[in-house]
């Protein structure tokens, strides 16, 4: 029941003592009114009155999920900060499901297996259910109350230390790291965090990313050929780009490129005799081989075609020349947030069309060596932490294993890896030596992960590993052994990821009083698109608010974080 019609919401927020940083209901009602709870009870407002409430005020709204915030962007309203229950539901129980009942059923201690789904089917992460649907009984004055809930359970997820399952030769190394994360402060930091990209990425959604049409048609032109005019033409210039290749094959031999076994007939006649045609496996053979060549080039080419072509473009880039798609907080696994519309995996070349809009530039900014310096911080290993002190890290850590800056690099990633043979796994064999701690936290994880047994992330965030009990009857080794390998290396990358979208929000906070917006967030990196004048600013901006950030989520300053920052007009002017 809706309370208080009528009354002003700045004023009635005042009165119930509610200021900045205060957790405040809120749900968007069919038709565009705000719903506001709060302890003095329920309001209707406006979405002007609640766009000044939060000017002045500054509250942290708790809305249900990400799609209050879409509907706040759509009618104008972008909020400053929020608790988002399905994101930090996500945070603590793991996984993707989150929808309103379900996330209320956990945090009162209902058994997952108990609770009925509310859609048919997985949901994915791209389908947002209708929440209103699905639990009408829900709104903002029960979303208030399961934030605090939450609140409550983040503060005992940050009581426990950040080694994986507890392991006792861990567990003292673990000590640093608690000491450093500030346990129930990281906890929380995270929680908000992650609840705000979430408007943030309500916000990418929206906005777009800004793309010159003309020079994306071009591109397209040069690599696939013209934009064909019907089936018939894109049948003649789908034979053009296959000829490319087979006018490089023996006499006689025709293959269809687009089946595995096929091409790989080819190669045999051709002389190559591999065990599949994995890119990685045939880049060996093309300096030599102009098929091999041909059909790598080929192979972008098809891509782009299929995936990134005319009809690609047709869908998703609108009259105003933006590119969109839905944009996710997280991946319901590690954490890394997620785009549609190919905007995480749009190919190098095509870069050269996200070009900023007349009188703009972009500021683009990335991080160095990521999840080393993650490692560092996390394990709480003081040699790591000090070799992160280096622009390239890697070149103290050559020094201490004793060999080149290449190897050194080679057994920083097999040891986050779980590589063991190879190259890379004698050079990773030399890092338990030199690094003891950051290793130890490695294998800890990795044991865990290999017994079923569930590991939280620097930040909380709960790694699903299948449950414990340790590995299931009839499971075979090489299984167990991937589960492993996934979970030595998904608390440091989800840890890269909690620190990269406190980076994100921090910067989006900052970057608001210079008319500059984040149109792109892409795994470790960020693009920021902001008028000319304050191409400088918002550069500076961008560095100085990665310093805010690990003061924050590293406090101490024992490890370094470092970006490549430059202001360019186009994405692909950037380095790196």
């Amino acid at each position: 029941m809706v309370e208080n019609v009528g009354v002003d919401l700045v004023g009635w927020l005042r009165a119930s003592e509610l200021g900045q940083g205060a957790l405040v209901g809120l749900g968007v009602e069919h038709g565009g009114a705000a719903v506001v709870a709060g302890p003095g009870g329920t309001m209707a407002a406006g979405l002007d009155e609640l766009a000044a409430a939060d000017r002045e005020l500054r509250p942290r709204w708790v809305v249900w999920s990400q799609e209050t915030s879409r509907e706040l962007v759509d009618g104008g309203v972008r909020l400053a900060m929020c608790w988002d229950v399905a994101a930090v539901h996500r945070l603590l129980f793991g996984g993707w499901r989150a929808d309103p009942a379900y996330a209320w059923a956990r945090l009162h201690g209902v058994p997952e297996d108990q609770i009925p789904s509310p859609v048919s089917g997985e949901p994915d992460l791209f389908s947002f259910a209708d929440e209103a649907a699905a639990a009408p009984a829900l709104g903002p004055a029960e979303a208030l109350k399961a934030a605090e809930l939450q609140r409550a359970a983040l503060a005992q997820t940050g009581d426990r230390a950040r080694a994986p399952s507890g392991d006792r030769a861990i567990g003292r190394s673990g000590d640093r790291a608690r000491a450093q994360t500030g346990d129930r402060a990281i906890a929380i930091a995270t929680a908000r965090s992650e609840s705000t990209v979430e408007l943030l990425a309500a916000e990418l959604a929206a906005d777009g990313l800004p793309m010159d049409r003309a020079a994306a048609e071009g591109l397209l032109a040069e690599i696939v050929g013209p934009r064909p005019r019907g089936p018939a033409e894109a049948a003649t210039a789908r034979a053009a780009r296959d000829q490319r290749v087979l006018r490089h094959a023996p006499a006689g031999v025709v293959a269809d490129l687009r089946s595995n076994p096929q091409v790989r007939t080819l190669l045999a006649a051709a002389g190559i005799d591999v065990p599949d045609t994995r890119a990685w496996r045939l880049e060996e053979f093309k300096d030599k081989s102009p098929l091999v060549a041909a059909l790598l080039e080929w192979r972008k080419a098809e891509r782009i075609a299929t995936t990134y072509g005319y009809a690609w473009l047709d869908e998703c880039l609108g009259p105003d020349d933006r590119l969109r798609g839905a944009w996710t907080g997280c991946d319901g696994a590690a954490g890394r947030m997620t785009a549609s519309s190919g905007l995480h995996n749009m190919p190098a070349v095509l870069r050269r069309a996200v070009i900023a809009e007349p009188g703009h530039l972009f500021v683009r900014a990335d991080l160095g060596q990521i999840e080393p310096r993650v490692l560092a911080a996390v394990s709480g290993d003081a040699g790591l932490a000090a070799a992160t002190a280096a622009d390239d890290m890697y070149l103290p850590v050559a020094a201490q294993l004793n060999v080149d800056r290449p190897t050194a690099k080679v057994a920083m990633i097999a040891a986050m890896y779980g590589q063991t043979t190879g190259h890379g796994g004698i050079a990773a064999r030399r890092m338990r030596t030199a690094y003891p701690v950051a290793m130890g936290y490695l294998e800890a994880a990795e044991r865990s992960a290999q017994a079923r047994q569930d590991l939280r992330t620097y930040g909380g965030r709960l790694i699903r590993m299948s449950g414990g009990g340790g590995v299931l009857d009839g499971e075979s080794s090489g299984a167990a052994r991937a589960r492993g390998r996934y979970g030595r290396n998904a608390p440091i990358q989800g840890a890269a990821a909690e620190l990269f979208k406190m980076w994100a929000v921090t910067v989006r906070a900052r970057a608001a009083a210079l008319d500059a917006r984040i149109v792109l967030c892409l795994h470790d990196e960020l693009l920021v698109h902001v008028p000319e004048a304050r191409a400088d600013q918002a550069k500076e901006l961008v560095s100085d608010c990665l310093a805010e950030t690990t003061r924050r989520w590293a406090p101490g300053g024992a490890v370094r974080f470092i970006a490549d920052i430059s202001t360019v007009r186009c994405w692909a002017d950037a380095k790196g």
